[in-house]
């Protein structure tokens, strides 16, 4: 099959069917030219191919990497919620001739490789920190850090506060 051109095959593809936004099909083929130079190295214009997985972890690791917290946000309003979108939209890029395929890709590749808001909302969420029973963090060995404003100790025990009572 003959390639077609990227931004015809996505005219293509969202004239029949709109889910997808087109930025997030140029997303996709950013992500796999992250993928494929991440995993091959300088030999990617000679050997392009990546399995679904690949595929999915690459693009986790671009768009956290592109969008950081702001990345699951992108996604959904591309139109992408699940790891089994962007196997359809590679399938549909296939389809029309913007991709290629090998015997053994299949949809299936794609499906529940990882879930989107522990990948991509996850790394973004506060830690609990671990706390000891005085309320320390376990790492505070050696005593409470000192927080706020501390009093100066007073040069004489018997000295007594400059304060007048009414």
């Amino acid at each position: 099959m003959q390639k077609v051109p990227f931004q015809e095959a996505v005219r293509a593809i969202r004239k029949n069917d709109p889910r997808f936004d087109s930025d997030a099909y140029a997303f996709l083929r950013d992500s796999l030219d992250f993928t494929v130079k991440k995993l091959r190295g300088e030999e990617s214009e000679e050997h392009r191919h990546v399995c679904g997985p690949e595929l999915l972890n690459g693009l986790r690791e671009f768009a956290l990497q592109e969008f950081g917290p702001l990345a699951a946000t992108v996604l959904e309003n591309w139109g992408i919620t699940r790891c089994e979108d962007l196997g359809d939209m590679v399938f549909q890029l296939i389809e029309v001739g913007a991709f290629g395929r090998s015997d053994e890709d299949d949809p299936a590749d794609f499906a529940g490789v990882f879930d989107f808001d522990e990948a991509f909302r996850e790394p973004f969420r506060p830690r609990q920190r671990n706390l000891n029973p005085l309320g320390r963090d376990s790492d505070e060995a050696d005593g409470p850090r000192p927080r706020g404003l501390t009093p100066k100790p007073s040069s004489s025990a018997d000295e007594a506060p400059n304060q007048t009572l009414n």
